[in-house]
């Protein structure tokens, strides 16, 4: 149980391990201009990029309130997820159970503490650590990009092959090494629709699937993300409703161990 709370804070953990060197991106610019011409099959990857950037990604904070469903080899869970988010400074997430806090994590750039009810641990370290211990890379920055419908990747820093694919602009991370990177995106609006990264020796492979944008003060957000993870240890599947979305309120951001817990330490 205790690992299965830590997946589920930190929406699985991208199932990868420290290969996967994953930044953040940021909206820029106006809105390009798309000829008929270019709105093609052979749309150049310079294009398809400039139009993603267009789209506005700015928000103070977030306030969200999501159903979410866990889906392994060995457990099935349908919880509840109240994720604050106070954009590159910090994210609360509370996992519930029949209205019951189950779990707790805050997140900032240089620290990450949670604890869990049902053990009664706790852990407060850094990204450092918890990426050694879970087997993957991570930082504040990806676990945010990730809740808010972004690439992790810093797009603007490869080279890429497009492509058309099921009416999507398809951008595959030219690269010489095993891993295999794939960026889907609107054809239409340049929204995001789905990032998947392959490691095909190690039989590992993740998508995470956007869907259902909606506006938030010109920014485009999803509200359904949909987490889908295969490696030798089995399936994963993390799908994520936001059924509550608000933006730029003032929030709180309360956390505290209960006393009696116990510490986990990680070496």
């Amino acid at each position: 149980m205790n690992r299965f709370i830590v997946r589920l804070l930190f929406v699985c953990m991208i199932c990868f391990g420290s290969s996967l060197l994953l930044v953040s991106c940021k909206a820029k610019g106006k809105v390009v201009e798309v000829s008929k011409k270019e709105d093609s099959d052979s749309m150049s990857a310079d294009r398809i990029l400039k139009n993603y950037y267009a789209n506005k990604s700015d928000f103070k904070t977030l306030y969200i309130k999501s159903n979410v469903k866990y889906d392994d080899e060995k457990q099935s869970q349908n919880l509840t997820a109240e994720i604050k988010i106070k954009k590159d400074e910090q994210i609360l997430v509370s996992i519930r159970f029949l209205g019951i806090t189950m779990a707790k994590a805050l997140i900032t750039p240089a620290t990450v503490s949670y604890y869990e009810k049902l053990n009664g641990t706790y852990f407060e370290g850094d990204f450092s650590t918890l990426s050694k211990w879970l087997g993957t890379d991570l930082d504040f920055t990806k676990v945010q990009n990730l809740l808010v419908g972004q690439a992790m990747d810093d797009l603007t820093r490869g080279k890429y092959q497009d492509s058309l694919v099921d009416q999507s602009y398809r951008l595959e991370a030219i690269s010489k090494n095993n891993t295999k990177k794939y960026f889907f995106f609107d054809k239409e609006s340049f929204l995001l629709n789905k990032q998947e990264i392959t490691q095909t020796a190690e039989n590992r492979k993740i998508e995470v699937l956007y869907s259902d944008y909606k506006k938030y003060n010109e920014s485009p957000l999803p509200s359904k993300i949909d987490i889908n993870a295969v490696q030798d240890k089995g399936k994963t599947e993390i799908n994520l409703n936001y059924n509550t979305l608000t933006i730029n309120e003032e929030l709180n951001f309360p956390y505290s161990v209960p006393n009696g817990y116990k510490r986990i330490l990680i070496k």
